[in-house]
């Protein structure tokens, strides 16, 4: 299975990403060597690089570390192909235009339903690859777009019920879980995945949320964030726990929205 990792921060923070340690997941000490990704937020826009290559072997990775971004928001996905060929087209984040923003879609698991049991009646987004995380992708902003077309950010709430319902439509065809970033909120759903001893189970996906004086760094197991010269906050998820940290594991159909490094929600999606 795939790798996530995922960053919200109140203000922008600079990051040399966990991609010295993710690196080693994705090709290294991992099985993840079919691709990688990473989108970051820079002011309003949002930045994207994706190779085929395995991210722990590669030029544009080590670039990147070695000319750190600041952002507050950052996506990145490190990929073991399922579904689809080893292609730039199949790489995650996947990303898509709605309501005059950017949003970025990246997914962990194996969805192996029907592509008819995520229609909507709405068709105006499609995959441009063969993957079942674009396609769940897709689904999901053709169910948010009535939400988007009044020229104004949705109210969270009504955005997490939406996304709440899907996920739990995605649970019935598999491991399902993702991230999701609307350019306002970052959202993440927990589910269960392949672990280290090969059985598929709980967690899906751990959260670290911190908060961090001027100039504070959390710089552990190859993650360092600079905070910079403001009080920051910052919210972290990532497949596995990524620092000695007190990370904690989301339980199964877990939604969480984190937008400027807080906590919006956390409680099952079933319930919803």
């Amino acid at each position: 299975m795939c790798e996530l990792f995922a960053m919200s921060a109140r203000h922008p923070a600079t990051v040399r990403m966990s991609l010295e340690e993710f690196a080693r997941h994705g090709g290294g000490s991992g099985p993840h060597k079919d691709g990688w990704g990473i989108a970051w937020d820079d002011d309003g826009d949002l930045r994207v690089v994706k190779e085929t290559h395995p991210a722990a072997a590669s030029p544009c990775v080590r670039f990147i570390q070695s000319n750190p971004f600041a952002t507050t928001l950052a996506l990145s996905h490190i990929r073991r192909a399922t579904q689809g060929a080893v292609a730039t087209r199949n790489c995650q984040p996947f990303v898509r235009e709605l309501g005059g923003r950017w949003h970025a879609f990246a997914h962990n698991g194996d969805l192996r339903g029907s592509a008819g049991e995520l229609r909507t009646r709405a068709r105006r987004f499609a995959p441009v690859g063969e993957t079942d995380s674009e396609r769940a992708f897709c689904a999901l902003l053709n169910r948010l777009a009535p939400l988007w077309g009044g020229g104004q950010i949705p109210p969270l709430a009504v955005r997490w019920r939406v996304i709440s319902r899907f996920a739990a439509r995605l649970r019935a065809l598999g491991p399902a879980n993702f991230l999701y970033v609307d350019g306002d909120a970052l959202f993440a759903h927990a589910d269960r995945r392949t672990q280290s001893d090969g059985s598929v189970r709980p967690p899906g996906l751990w959260v670290l949320s911190r908060r961090c004086a001027p100039e504070a760094r959390l710089a552990t197991a190859g993650l360092r964030i600079d905070g910079g010269a403001r009080e920051q906050r910052v919210t972290l998820f990532a497949s596995v726990a990524l620092t000695a940290e007190a990370w904690r594991p989301l339980a199964p159909g877990a939604l969480v929205a984190a937008r400027r490094g807080a906590l919006y929600r956390a409680c099952s999606s079933s319930s919803a």
